[in-house]
């Protein structure tokens, strides 16, 4: 069994880099934070019609079938970038549901807009604080219709198609709502990272089309799946994170010597790059079992994501620490990738939920 990428891939991954290079992702999701553009249309635009977001679906839905291990590359590119574009919900949770939950029309209905960026998708399942649990929805369907509340959806203002998770005789199920259907409205909420901005969805009996998906074990599938991809965007930020804590620490100086030479600041980043490199192993093992082995993936997920959602998590922190006084003002960019690290954390659920589910898998293992 090899988890190392193929040179193919790699080549293509450092090709995508170079792209995303030439523009300035903390730019993006500077001017999210500071209310000048909601995410960089002209980003996403570019990344679907160079087909970018479409790497994984099938060459009938206008994809490149290059799998999904091809997608996790992207996605760690997109994390580097910091970039200010809805990769997560779009093509990570929404594409996702309607791949493996859609029916053949509902999979060329959308597919192709999702994976050429002229659509943009956002899914709803959260209803109040606390875990992610199907005993806890109250949203419903009825005779075609949804009715309820969602919160915390990210990239709900700006998206054009909800994948909504709601009670249809009394299971769980996925359904498919147009954010311009009638009797649904969207208002903005606050959030830690405006890059992904969360919205409210009400639901008053809103069309929805629903995919071949029922219980809760359907939605926690698709969150394994979106888990993996975004352990590969949470790497990416996080190696992003620790290599401008090595620029500034080999530049700065403090006592007549660079900070970097001083043993805190060496075992600080020391520990940056291990946590790196145990979620990167992690995601490894979790993309193969995305690609070619399901039966390991439910497992490899939460490891994947209770791994990257750490590492990024610590990579953001030691960035702020290593910058010290400036890593806190508002002008400084360090700010920007913890939010990013918390709003990742939290997209799935939180950690803990993920750390509970990881413990339950090993149990369920025999470890």
């Amino acid at each position: 069994m090899n988890l190392d990428f193929s040179d193919e891939q790699k080549m293509l991954q450092a090709e995508l880099r170079r792209h995303l290079q030439r523009h300035s992702g903390l730019k993006s999701a500077r001017d999210a934070l500071e209310g000048r553009a909601a995410y960089d249309a002209a980003l996403w635009r570019e990344l679907g019609l160079a087909g970018w977001l479409a790497v994984a679906l099938p060459e009938p839905f206008g994809g490149q079938n290059l799998g999904h291990e091809m997608l996790c590359l992207v996605a760690e590119e997109i994390g580097r970038s910091m970039a200010a574009i809805p990769f997560a919900s779009s093509v990570c949770l929404v594409a996702e549901a309607i791949l493996t939950f859609g029916s053949e029309a509902q999979q060329r209905d959308w597919l192709p807009a999702l994976g050429a960026g002229t659509q943009l998708g956002a899914f709803a399942v959260a209803e109040a604080s606390g875990p992610l649990q199907g005993r806890a929805l109250t949203s419903y369907y009825n005779n075609g219709r949804i009715h309820g509340r969602k919160i915390g959806v990210s990239d709900g203002l700006i998206a054009d198609l909800f994948v909504v998770v709601a009670l249809h005789d009394g299971e769980p199920q996925l359904f498919l709502v147009r954010a311009d259907a009638d009797g649904l409205s969207r208002h903005p909420q606050v959030g830690v990272d405006p890059s992904h901005a969360p919205a409210q969805l009400l639901f008053a009996n809103v069309p929805a089309q629903p995919l071949q998906a029922r219980g809760w074990e359907a939605v926690r599938m698709l969150l394994d799946r979106a888990a993996t991809l975004m352990a590969f965007e949470q790497i990416g930020a996080a190696d992003a994170a620790l290599a401008l804590s090595l620029e500034y620490a080999q530049q700065r100086l403090a006592f007549g010597r660079v900070i970097g030479s001083y043993q805190a600041i060496k075992h600080k980043l020391a520990d940056v790059w291990i946590a790196n490199q145990l979620a990167r192993a992690n995601a490894s093992y979790a993309a193969y079992a995305l690609q070619s082995y399901a039966d390991a993936l439910p497992l490899a997920a939460a490891t994947a994501r209770v791994s990257a959602s750490e590492a990024l998590e610590r990579a953001a922190r030691e960035l702020i620490q290593v910058h010290g006084g400036i890593g806190v003002a508002w002008e400084h960019d360090a700010h920007l990738y913890y939010r990013r690290a918390q709003q990742l954390a939290l997209q799935l659920g939180g950690l803990r939920e993920w750390q509970e589910r990881l413990v339950s898998r090993l149990d369920a293992h025999g470890f």
